[in-house]
């Protein structure tokens, strides 16, 4: 929770470490952030984010269907490449970056009983689940595409998972011996609704543009590709489709139209790549 990551946080209009007081985050500044009653805290300042996130109906989507067991193989192969890049000292220290729900960094954090998380999502939806994903994740609803609110060179690891990196600020607060943990769609995933419904089509150099955006700063020392076939009700349809970037572009009507034609279950894969990277001076 809060209270055992304050040491990793900073404050994010001076860059002071913060501490617990009370039922807020203080810095020795006096700039003060209160946490919310659902267990979470915005740090967050200046101009509004021009992202609002997810809105609540997709994390609703999102919970159900993760919840579900769905995306298991690629939770549990993103815990094994965290669990094989840790240090066998120090307790890993974990951010995950656009952690919506917090289920890929609850099963880390289950793997390694020792380390403590950080779920960042700019999502304030988000972040009310985050706050209650597992004991040990402390939510925060910051922008990844700002200054992280993490102190320098902290963290053991930092998680993407189907989310934006920003190269320049994992460094910043990745330790010596840090590894970033990445999840990629490629172009085969959900393939099978893609074209049925319209949805938002995976770039089929997006794997390669990871490797062009992280360049210079960190090295890849692991790739792992995990595809799996699912076989969906209707209603994990409609959940999948609904808790990613496509709900904002399908109309309802049209979403259940169409899924209601679909066999039952309809088969579909995701198929995922997930890239692990060392900070460039010190990659072996």
């Amino acid at each position: 929770m809060l209270a055992d990551v304050c040491s990793l946080l900073a404050c994010p209009q001076c860059g002071d470490e913060l501490d617990l007081l009370g039922r807020a985050l203080v810095c020795a500044r006096g700039h003060s952030f209160d946490i919310a009653r659902q267990g979470y805290v915005t740090l967050l300042t200046g101009a509004a984010t021009k992202f609002s996130g997810d809105s609540p109906e997709m994390i609703a989507a999102r919970e159900e269907f993760l919840g579900a067991g769905r995306f298991d193989p690629l939770m549990a192969a993103v815990a094994d490449a965290v669990v094989q890049t840790a240090d066998g000292g120090d307790a890993p220290r974990i951010l995950e970056i656009g952690a919506g729900t917090g289920h890929y960094l609850a099963r880390v954090l289950d793997a390694l009983p020792t380390a403590q998380g950080i779920g960042l999502d700019v999502s304030k939806p988000a972040a009310r689940r985050l706050a209650r994903a597992h004991p040990r994740v402390a939510a925060v609803v910051a922008d990844v595409w700002r200054q992280l609110p993490v102190r320098d060179h902290v963290l053991t690891h930092v998680l993407s998972i189907f989310a934006p990196r920003n190269a320049a600020e994992i460094d910043r607060v990745l330790a010596e011996q840090g590894t970033l943990v990445v999840l990629t769609p490629t172009d085969r995933h959900l393939h099978e609704l893609v074209d049925l419904l319209g949805m938002v089509r995976v770039d089929d150099r997006k794997v390669e543009r990871l490797g062009e955006t992280v360049a210079g700063r960190f090295e890849r020392t692991g790739r792992i590709p995990v595809e799996v076939r699912m076989p969906l009700s209707h209603h994990d349809v409609r959940n999948l489709v609904g808790m990613g970037p496509s709900a904002r572009h399908l109309p309802a009507g049209r979403l259940d139209d169409t899924v209601a034609e679909l066999p039952e279950p309809f088969s579909v894969t995701a198929s995922v790549v997930i890239s692990t990277y060392r900070r460039a001076s010190t990659s072996p």
